[in-house]
C-alpha cells in the first residue's frame, strides 16, 4: 500500500479531527508530495456537507470562509495554514464550461469525476495511506498524463482540460504525451471558443510560468490547439530564444513577458490579445510597451529603466538584443529638482513650467543622471535658452 510522507500539518490534522477523521488530503497536494514536489495549495475532500463543515470547524477557532459554496467548497484558515475544503460531489450535468454537482458520500465518485489519473489521488493525512482508483500513483512514476475515462467525454465536459491536458504534461509528462489523450485535444480543440477568456488566459499563463513552456508550445502549435482562440501564435521559436535569455541573464521566468514573445512585436496586436484574454490593467501596459522595443533599446538600458520603469525595461530588453542584467538591481533616480525650481528662475506658472522641466529631465537622462548641481546648471540654460528665443 502507498503512503506519502507528509510535512508536518497540525492545522490540517486539527481540521481532519473536527471532521471526525472524515476528510482526505485530494488532489494537486498529494500528487505534488508523491512526485517529489512542494504543493502549492492545500485541499480537503469531505463527506460532510459545507454547512457541517463550516459549524465544526468554527468550533475550533478556525477562519471559515464560503470561498465557493455554491460547488461546496469552503476555505479555512488555522494555525496559519490555508486549506480548501469541498464536499465529495459527482456531476449532474455538464456542458463543457460548467459543471451542475450533486453531493454523494461516495469517494471514489467523486475521483472519477475528476480530470487526470495523476489528479485524483488522495491520501489519510494522518497516515499518509494514498487511495488511488485510476492508476495515478502508477502514472505519476512513468511520466503519463491521461484522462479518466473517455477522453473525448472529459473534455465535453469541461473544454478548459484541453489546456490543462498541455500544462500537466509539460509538469510530469516524460517522453511522447499519451496518445488518446492528445489526439482527443487535438479534435476538440474548437471547443476552447466555448470557454470565458479570462479561464484561458489562467491557465495559458499558469503553463508559461512553467521553467520551460517552449516544448509544450511547439506541441500545441503541432496540434492546432493556439488557432481557434490565439492565431496570432504562430512559432515557438521567439520563445526558445527568451527562456533561453533569461536563463543567461539570471532573471525568473515571466509569463506576462513569455506571453509577448508569442506575439508580433506590434502593440495594436498586443493591446487586442490582452483586451480578448481580459487581462488586468497592468498586464495590459506590460505587454504594449513589450509590443513597442525597437533596436535602439539596447544602446542606453538605464535611460530605458527610467522612462518605462524597470519591469517593462527587462521586458523589453530580454526579448530585444539588450542586457537587462544593467538594470535589475539599478535603483532608479529621481529628477533632483521639481517645476518650483523653474518658477524660482522667473517663469510663470503654467505650461511652458512642464515643458522647460521635461527639457532637463531630457538633457539629465542623456548625461547619465549626474547630480543636483549639474542640474541646476541644465535648468538654467535651459530657462535662458527659452527666453532668447523668439516667441
Amino acid at each position: 500500500m502507498a503512503r506519502l510522507i507528509l510535512p508536518a500539518m497540525p492545522g490540517v490534522l486539527a481540521m481532519v479531527a473536527a471532521l471526525d477523521g472524515q476528510a482526505r488530503l485530494v488532489g494537486g497536494v498529494v500528487r505534488d508530495l508523491e512526485a517529489g514536489q512542494r504543493p502549492k495549495d492545500i485541499d480537503l475532500a469531505t463527506p460532510f456537507a459545507p454547512d457541517a463543515v463550516i459549524q465544526r470547524l468554527e468550533r475550533i477557532g478556525a477562519k471559515v470562509v464560503p470561498t465557493g459554496i455554491a460547488h461546496g467548497t469552503v476555505t479555512a484558515i488555522l494555525q496559519g495554514e490555508i486549506v480548501e475544503i469541498t464536499t465529495l460531489r459527482r456531476d449532474v450535468a455538464t456542458d463543457g464550461r460548467r459543471a451542475t454537482v450533486a453531493y454523494t458520500d461516495d469517494w471514489q465518485e467523486d475521483a472519477a469525476r475528476r480530470d487526470f489519473t495523476i489528479n485524483a489521488l488522495y491520501a489519510d493525512p494522518a497516515t499518509g495511506e494514498i487511495y488511488d482508483w485510476f492508476g495515478g500513483i502508477a502514472d505519476l512514476e512513468t511520466g503519463i498524463v491521461r484522462f479518466i475515462g473517455e477522453p473525448l467525454q472529459r473534455i465535453g465536459e469541461d473544454h478548459l482540460r484541453i489546456l490543462r491536458f498541455f500544462r500537466f504534461h509539460a509538469r510530469f509528462g516524460k517522453g511522447a504525451p499519451d496518445t488518446a489523450s492528445l489526439a482527443a485535444c487535438s479534435l476538440r480543440a474548437n471547443d476552447l471558443m466555448a470557454l470565458s477568456r479570462e479561464r484561458i488566459a489562467d491557465e495559458l499563463l499558469k503553463m508559461l510560468a512553467l521553467p520551460d513552456p517552449a516544448p509544450i508550445v511547439a506541441l500545441m502549435l503541432e496540434q492546432g490547439i493556439f488557432a481557434p482562440v490565439l492565431p496570432e501564435i504562430d512559432s515557438a521559436g521567439p520563445l526558445v530564444r527568451l527562456v533561453a535569455r533569461e536563463a543567461h541573464a539570471g532573471i525568473a521566468g515571466d509569463p506576462v513577458r513569455r506571453l509577448c514573445a508569442l506575439l508580433p512585436a506590434d502593440p495594436p496586436a498586443a493591446q487586442d490579445v490582452a483586451a480578448r484574454l481580459k487581462l488586468s490593467t497592468a498586464q495590459r501596459k506590460r505587454m504594449i510597451a513589450a509590443a513597442g522595443r525597437s533596436k535602439q533599446d539596447k544602446d542606453n538600458p538605464q535611460s530605458l529603466a527610467y522612462y518605462l520603469g524597470t519591469e517593462q525595461a527587462v521586458d523589453r530588453l530580454l526579448l530585444g538584443d539588450g542586457d537587462a542584467r544593467a538594470i535589475q538591481d539599478w535603483p532608479v533616480p529621481v529628477l533632483p529638482i521639481s517645476g518650483g525650481a523653474i518658477v524660482a528662475r522667473g517663469v510663470k506658472a503654467g505650461p511652458d513650467v512642464a515643458r522647460l522641466l521635461k527639457a532637463v529631465e531630457d538633457q539629465w537622462v542623456v548625461a547619465d543622471f549626474p547630480g543636483k548641481d549639474r542640474v541646476d546648471g541644465m535648468a538654467d540654460a535651459v530657462v535662458r535658452q527659452a527666453r532668447s528665443s523668439p516667441e
